[in-house]
């Protein structure tokens, strides 16, 4: 059973109905790999709006100022979760993407080297900020985001994801970071 926080597990119905919202496309990018597609989960929606209050039901009482989201999936959910924390929203893009002054930083991806880019008064000295994507792989997007925000001074509370793939070994690479992890569900392999 997954967790969204010490004392609020997710019920095995939740876990069933968020995994049956999933596409899982088969060799895609490349062959070997199972694409988790969530698109579906976000066209359902008493699944979006189950996975966003299960998201957001962790941190209700901990003074989170902003939400920052991971381009793409993670504005969706992101913007969302914002709106119920009464917080901000701020977008992590890839380069070239935003148009007023960045501070940027180069992450690894599984695939190689990118880029990511936010505003630099996207957020305040010390505020606390949640990092939500819909993913966790390798954690390399989000360990170079989560290094962005502290970059700025952000105090980054916790990091979220619809879907760990655990064998990946990203959520220990976070934890290693010091952030504290948090996952709705969990596929194996990759």
């Amino acid at each position: 059973m997954s967790e969204v926080g010490p004392e609020a597990p997710i019920g095995r119905e939740d876990v069933a109905a968020l995994e049956a919202a999933i596409r899982t496309i088969p060799d895609y990018p490349k062959p070997g790999i199972l694409f988790r597609d969530i698109t579906t989960l976000l066209g359902n929606p008493n699944a979006f709006r189950r996975a966003v209050d299960l998201l957001v039901a962790p941190y209700a009482a901990s003074n989170i100022r902003k939400v920052a989201g991971i381009e793409a999936r993670g504005f969706i959910l992101g913007g969302a979760m914002a709106h119920q924390l009464g917080a901000g929203f701020v977008p992590i893009r890839k380069k070239g993407k935003l148009p007023h002054k960045v501070v940027s930083i180069a992450y690894s991806l599984e695939y190689g080297i990118d880029e990511m880019e936010m505003h630099v008064d996207a957020v305040r000295e010390g505020e606390r900020v949640l990092l939500v994507d819909d993913l966790l792989a390798t954690g390399g997007t989000a360990e170079g985001a989560i290094k962005l925000l502290r970059q700025i001074g952000a105090d980054v509370a916790a990091a979220c994801f619809v879907i760990d793939l655990p064998d990946l070994g990203g959520r220990r690479r976070i934890e290693a970071m010091g952030i504290a992890v948090k996952s709705l569900i969990a596929f194996s392999g990759h």
